[in-house]
C-alpha cells in the first residue's frame, strides 16, 4: 500500500469538492457576466 494511502491530508468526499468548485466558478462567471450586462444597460 502507498504510504499517502494511509496518511490523507483531507478525509472529505472528492465530490463535494468538485461540485462545490463547480458551483463557485460558475456563480463567479455569472457575477461577471451580469456585472456586464448592468454596464450595457446603463451605459
Amino acid at each position: 500500500m502507498n504510504e499517502f494511502e494511509k496518511d490523507v491530508q483531507s478525509k472529505t468526499n472528492d465530490v463535494v469538492d468538485s461540485g462545490l468548485g463547480f458551483v463557485y466558478s460558475f456563480v463567479f462567471f455569472a457575477v461577471i457576466f451580469f456585472i456586464g450586462v448592468a454596464v450595457k444597460f446603463f451605459g
